[in-house]
């Protein structure tokens, strides 16, 4: 799957700041609108959203997201992404999130993200 929604998450492991945002820039429109639990309000525009995922790459170094399952539903679309690289103690490591992305054309313009997929454990 090379669409906007994974294009997007292939830049939140990439720590140059250009070409980081120049994969952004090719997956989601001018407008972008992103919410996450981490987002303490809605991020709006490229450059804030580049300088959101920069804050991952920095963070995480080595850790990777990847579009695991995806669906859509008239013109929302339900992604399920995993996050993985090399724990604290040296082991590897998945968390999952859920995205509903709404597109603008083949750009993404509009996404929500929740921890975990919404399961009981």
């Amino acid at each position: 799957m090379s669409d906007c929604i994974t294009t997007f998450f292939e830049a939140w492991q990439i720590e140059e700041a250009e070409t980081r945002l120049a994969k952004i820039n090719s997956a989601v429109a001018e407008s972008i609108q992103y919410d996450d639990p981490r987002t303490p309000e809605t991020l709006n525009g490229i450059e804030a959203l580049s300088n959101y995922v920069a804050m991952f790459s920095a963070n995480a170094p080595g850790w990777s997201a990847k579009v695991v399952k995806s669906d859509t539903i008239s013109n929302v679309t339900r992604v399920t992404v995993a996050f993985g690289g090399t724990g604290p103690d040296g082991s590897q490591q998945v968390q999952l999130g859920q995205y509903f992305v709404e597109k603008d054309g083949d750009l993404v313009s509009r996404m929500v993200g929740f921890v975990g997929t919404g399961e009981q454990n």
